[in-house]
């Protein structure tokens, strides 16, 4: 037995009792009851997802229906990317150019301070041409090349909005369906429910990169894939975009693996001892955490290793897919994630704010997600993996077709735009080479099929065999879930 749990055993009933009597203990204690009881009265409802998963795969009664998608690859284009620069052309704007955005269009609404006292708010038509793509058809900017080649894969929503003008509430309003910080992260909620099917790995991995279209862009913060007040091995696990993509996963100089595997079940046999006297779940959390640790220690290495990949599939990623941390790399790194059955991948993009100096910030940004994007559209698609991997490419929100500051020939910047902004989706479950939803002539309203972030959550959701309003949880008295009191299935989408 280990010395410090035989030395806990041996204590003196007069030592134990006197430790309870100790102020401290006392309270530790009396809060352990009351949480305990909370967590007995969260356990006995099985009417609901309130309870824990009893066998690691997710809760019981999940998923609600036969699902469509195993798994979701979220392509999250931080910053907001311009959708009338890729993906919603209007010529007729050419017309328009310099004159002043109508009162009739801009209808009062909302602007940010960065644009709100300016004199005028001159159309700023796209500089890029657009062309039909493949069998659908589908409208393309120039600046995307790659993904028009797998045009007819692709399904695009362009009359998605929003609540929020900032990127700070949008960026969390997308990932948690609030704007204030706090809520679990659609991962965590998609990990909850579901669970894992691979042991070895998270069920929910984040993978993050900068981009070359604006260097200091809109930070990223954890707790955008963080499990709020879900139990925390559900939170996304970050992969670093340099050095080691997990810190410590090597064992110190002196200890070998029985070793580690040794001091990880006698802090296992301590923690228990802990849980049984304070009943906090998030001892329970530890443990599974430090175990998964211990299993990443062989699996992420194998992971990360792209020694095996073939050149003709490094070659579709392009050049940058053999440095770390870069979208590219990171998009292989997807795919590599979901041949091992991992729940929810997520890349973070950033470099999309685009206020001033549009037409070449954007280049770069194409240039680094245009090639790698359609690559793994591609790659997943020749493995039968896209047809139940389901992919979404999207932003926080749009921008305007009014330029913020002075406009010119070569040059313009855009302000957000919570009104209408394009994603597109592919794969399992919904319609390829289809579009959904039309703008109006100024790329500022939406005309006909709006779709809230709501309800794109729902629908992600739906794919993943969940019904979005019965996976809740109790926290502080009340039933939370993903889309809150909201959201409506985009069936126009489905298959």
């Amino acid at each position: 037995m280990n010395p410090m749990l035989e030395s806990l055993e041996s204590r003196p009933d007069a030592g134990a009792l006197q430790d309870f009597l100790n102020r401290r203990v006392f309270l530790r204690n009396g809060g352990s009851a009351l949480g305990a009881a909370a967590l007995a009265s969260l356990l006995g409802r099985p009417d609901d997802a309130r309870g824990a998963a009893s066998n690691g795969t997710g809760l019981p009664g999940f998923p609600n229906h036969p699902a469509r998608a195993k798994r979701v690859i979220y392509l999250f284009q931080s910053g907001a990317p311009s959708q009338m620069d890729l993906f919603d052309p209007k010529p007729g704007m050419e017309k328009q150019r310099g004159k002043d955005l109508p009162d009739s269009i801009r209808q009062g609404q909302r602007l940010t301070t960065m644009t709100s006292g300016q004199k005028s708010f001159p159309v700023a038509p796209s500089m890029f041409k657009f062309a039909r793509h493949g069998e659908s058809g589908a409208w393309m900017s120039e600046l995307l090349p790659n993904l028009s080649g797998v045009a007819d894969d692709l399904c695009f929503i362009r009359t998605m909005h929003t609540e929020a003008i900032n990127h700070d509430p949008a960026i969390t309003f997308c990932q948690t369906g609030h704007q204030l910080a706090g809520r679990p992260s659609i991962g965590a909620w998609i990990g909850y429910g579901l669970g894992s099917e691979n042991r070895d790995l998270p069920a929910y991995v984040v993978l993050t990169s900068w981009g070359t279209g604006r260097a200091n862009d809109q930070p990223l913060y954890d707790r955008l894939w963080g499990a709020g007040f879900l139990p925390t091995q559900h939170q996304g696990v970050k992969f670093r975009n340099s050095g080691d993509p997990v810190l410590y996963l090597s064992d110190p100089a002196g200890m070998d693996r029985k070793m580690r595997r040794g001091m990880l079940d006698e802090l296992a046999a301590l923690n228990r001892r802990d849980h049984e006297t304070q009943g906090d779940p998030e001892i329970d959390a530890r443990i599974s955490q430090y175990e998964m640790a211990f299993r990443m220690q062989t699996s992420v290495p194998d992971l990360i290793d792209i020694a095996d990949e073939p050149d003709h599939i490094l070659d579709l990623y392009g050049p940058e897919v053999k440095t770390p941390g870069t979208y590219a790399a990171n998009c292989l790194l997807a795919r590599r994630l979901a041949e091992r059955d991992v729940r929810c991948i997520q890349l973070f993009h950033m470099g999309w704010d685009h206020h001033g100096g549009l037409p070449n910030a954007i280049k770069g940004q194409c240039r680094d997600t245009d090639r790698a994007t359609a690559a793994l559209i591609t790659d997943l698609k020749q493995r039968g993996l896209l047809d139940d991997t389901l992919i979404v490419w999207g932003g926080e929100f749009g921008r305007t077709i009014y330029s913020q500051g002075a406009l010119t020939e070569t040059n313009y910047g855009r302000d957000h735009h919570p009104r209408c902004f394009t994603v597109f989706l592919a794969g399992a479950g919904v319609k390829k080479g289809f579009t959904l939803g039309e703008t109006d002539d100024y790329c500022y309203n939406i005309v006909s099929d709006p779709v809230h972030v709501h309800d794109l959550n729902a629908t992600i959701m739906h794919l993943l065999g969940v019904d979005h309003k019965r996976l809740t949880y109790r926290f502080q008295g009340r039933d939370y879930r993903l889309t809150d009191i909201h959201g409506d299935l985009v069936t126009k989408i489905l298959t």
